[in-house]
């Protein structure tokens, strides 16, 4: 997804230098590059909201997760580039003042269709939602009452990699799950840098278990939906954080290094694959379902199209094409 040109960007006489071709490629042309990328969709910076929702495949992976499989959606990209925008919608919403509906993102909407779709199959879904953000590699629950405070990261031979003491809430309507989404993302870590005024200083897990009640002849069903909201890459030079900040990008970006890493490998054929590194970083070990591939995965990548930003963009896009070559088995 490409967003516009910021005011500053104009007013600094910014180039555009990405531009959609359609059919999901995306070409990029400056001084020195001119390379065309191709993905399952590519959204310009004129897309709506619904427009992502309903060309990214979201709804199918909601259906997807109600009929039991594991599915992620991650946002991924440099500092401002717009991943929480995509995701959430405008960040100035609070449960007083809700943001238009032509404005939500895709959480939103998927807790909609997720609903939705619950009434019309007349399925008997339990459903429940846990909120966690790993900052400077702590996971810390975002909907616990109190102080975030720091949770232990476990291993299980039946249940992989999961957080320890998480709080996980029920829900039944739109209302509820939206309230734990505005009252969670409230808490997160968010600081103001050169780049971005409200940059997200940690990733963040918002994970919808859907369990489906069933008769008590058939097993019921258990199905996850997970929106992943990553802290975006940053060159300190650019954002001239220092202190406090200047740590929180480096462990940012070690972790998203750790991320790329392990796509890396996975996008290699199966035969020439090593040992994948799920545990260099709390990040990668509570992805390792959805990266491994037991699950069904949607990435959407965040660009800026401003010339003073080609580095980050180029980066990003070639992160998004190895990861579109990871095969899953779901």
């Amino acid at each position: 997804r490409v967003r516009p040109l910021t005011c500053t960007e104009t007013r600094r006489g910014d180039q555009q230098v990405v531009h959609s071709l359609g059919d999901g490629a995306v070409h990029v042309s400056a001084a020195r590059h001119d390379a065309t990328f191709g993905f399952s969709a590519v959204f310009d910076a004129g897309a709506s909201q619904e427009a992502v929702f309903e060309g990214s495949g979201m709804r199918q992976l909601v259906e997807l997760a109600i009929d039991g499989f594991s599915c992620t959606v991650f946002a991924f990209g440099q500092t401002g580039s717009g991943k929480t925008y995509t995701l959430m919608g405008p960040l100035a919403q609070s449960e007083s003042q809700p943001a238009s509906p032509a404005l939500l993102g895709l959480m939103q909407r998927s807790f909609s269709c997720l609903l939705e779709q619950s009434r019309s199959r007349g399925s008997d879904l339990a459903l429940s939602a846990s909120y966690l953000e790993i900052y400077n590699e702590q996971v810390r629950d975002l909907l616990s009452p109190g102080p975030p405070c720091a949770l232990p990261l476990r291993w299980s031979k039946t249940r992989g990699f999961y957080v320890e003491n998480q709080l996980s809430v029920e829900f039944e309507s739109l209302e509820a799950i939206v309230s734990l989404l505005l009252q969670g993302s409230q808490r997160r870590r968010t600081s103001a840098h050169a780049l971005n005024r409200h940059s997200s200083r940690s990733h963040a897990l918002l994970t919808i278990h859907i369990r489906s009640r069933a008769a008590s002849a058939c097993p019921s069903k258990q199905g996850t939906l997970c929106f992943v909201d990553l802290a975006g890459s940053e060159r300190v030079k650019e954002t001239g954080s220092s202190g406090e900040l200047s740590v929180e990008a480096n462990s940012i970006n070690r972790s998203l290094l750790a991320l790329g890493h392990c796509i890396s490998l996975l996008a290699k054929p199966r035969g020439k694959r090593t040992h994948i590194p799920y545990r260099d970083s709390k990040l990668t070990r509570l992805l390792a379902r959805s990266l491994g591939g037991s699950g069904i995965t949607l990435m959407v990548a965040c660009i800026s199209p401003s010339s003073r930003c080609l580095s980050e963009t180029l980066s990003t896009l070639h992160y998004a094409s190895r990861a579109r070559r990871v095969t899953n088995r779901p």
